[in-house]
């Protein structure tokens, strides 16, 4: 989905380049039922919905019983979730987390009674290490042929042992044009507090994303290891902060939506979501540098209801099913197919497909070392002081 983006994803991609198309998986009595055009592209003179017009005659099988998933809040629809309950009778049952951090420490100190996670690229290689997430063999699901071949063998996780795709996007920078008429360019013209800004700038709770932002600004690569860049990146931080109003990965786009923030650090989709309601936003590639993240669907280990999570996860590697998800987070997805139903508007626009100069900016950063994460930590306990 959403070509452009797709192609520059498979940069997250295996060095191995003998994958080219997706596995033949086979049949599992683990995946949804089949409904139809479930596993085969979409009918392109279909219509470019995934409501309840689009399903079939017959009824999938229904498997019954319950599905606790922990999710980032703001990132799939209830209408979605009901109709998966409708065709598969699997009650979800929906909590939220503002970020990978607290997802990966709710899990750690022995939260459990989740089901399906959606954890973002580079915190999955410590989910696996520290045996928070179990095999889920996502090739075995029979809708794992729709996975597009640049999202088969990903750095974190070659082989999809452990997830399977669900969506992608950059983070980047909101800007409200009507209070701050030039945006930056640069993530350093950001923390410089453009004229217009001052007091009103909003940041996401996310240490990896701010302390990727700040490393950049001062001209050092994420993940550095050099305390001096750390020095340059706190002296930084601390000129930056009068001008900072929140600190919050929730409600980014009802806040930019309502003008409350003059800008904001925010994801390309939610940044399409809040300009459906406040004109004035642009979203900015910055040229010094943008993460370019995949998020994923993972089973924690010792997940109450396994074969639910199984179907779930089938279920929403369907073109049309996914192609709903695309159309009410507006991110790219993995999906083979699901363009048919994405809705031509979205397709289109520049915050979710942007130019080819555009994507140069974006890339993938893997995880961090540990002497990376201790400094991470230090300087972003000392921004939030």
């Amino acid at each position: 989905m959403l070509l452009a983006l797709a192609l520059l994803a498979a940069a997250c991609g295996s060095d191995d380049d003998t994958d080219t198309a997706a596995p033949e998986p086979p049949a599992t009595t683990a995946s949804a039922a089949d409904d139809e055009g479930a596993s085969a592209g979409p009918d392109a003179d279909e219509p470019a919905s995934g409501g309840e017009d689009d399903q079939s005659a017959e009824a999938p099988d229904q498997i019954g019983g319950e599905l606790n998933l922990y999710n980032w809040t703001d990132y799939i629809s209830e209408d979605l979730l009901s109709r998966f309950t409708d065709e598969t009778g699997i009650a979800v049952n929906l909590s939220n987390y503002d970020s990978n951090e607290t997802m990966l420490a709710t899990l750690a100190v022995g939260g459990t009674g989740y089901d399906v996670i959606v954890p973002s690229d580079y915190i999955i290689p410590q989910l696996i290490e520290q045996d928070l997430i179990q095999r889920i063999d996502a090739f075995a699901l029979e809708n794992a042929s729709n996975i597009d071949p640049a999202f088969l063998n990903p750095y974190f996780d070659d082989g999809r042992v452990y997830t399977a795709p669900y969506l992608y996007g950059t983070t980047g920078l909101a800007v409200d044009t009507s209070q701050v008429p030039d945006p930056p360019d640069t993530w350093a013209e950001f923390f410089a507090v453009p004229e217009g800004s001052n007091g009103s700038i909003g940041m996401m709770n996310d240490q990896i994303e701010v302390i990727h932002a700040v490393l950049r600004a001062v001209e050092a690569e994420p993940c550095s290891t050099n305390p001096a860049d750390y020095a340059r990146a706190d002296e930084l931080l601390e000129e930056f902060k009068p001008a900072v109003s929140v600190i919050n990965s929730d409600g980014i786009i009802e806040r930019m939506a309502a003008g409350e923030n003059s800008m904001h650090m925010e994801w390309n989709g939610a940044a399409y979501r809040s300009a459906q309601e406040n004109p004035d936003l642009v979203y900015v590639y910055l040229s010094d540098g943008l993460t370019l993240w995949q998020d994923n669907f993972a089973v924690p280990t010792g997940a109450p209801n396994f074969e639910q999570a199984l179907v779930f996860i089938n279920w929403m590697m369907d073109p049309r099913n996914i192609a709903e998800a695309t159309n009410w987070n507006a991110y790219g997805n993995a999906i083979t197919g699901s363009d048919a139903y994405v809705d031509p508007e979205l397709a289109s626009s520049p915050m979710v497909v942007p130019s080819a100069e555009q994507l140069a900016h974006a890339a993938p950063v893997e995880s961090c070392s540990v002497e990376a994460i201790d400094l991470y930590d230090r300087l972003w306990t000392s921004f939030r002081s």
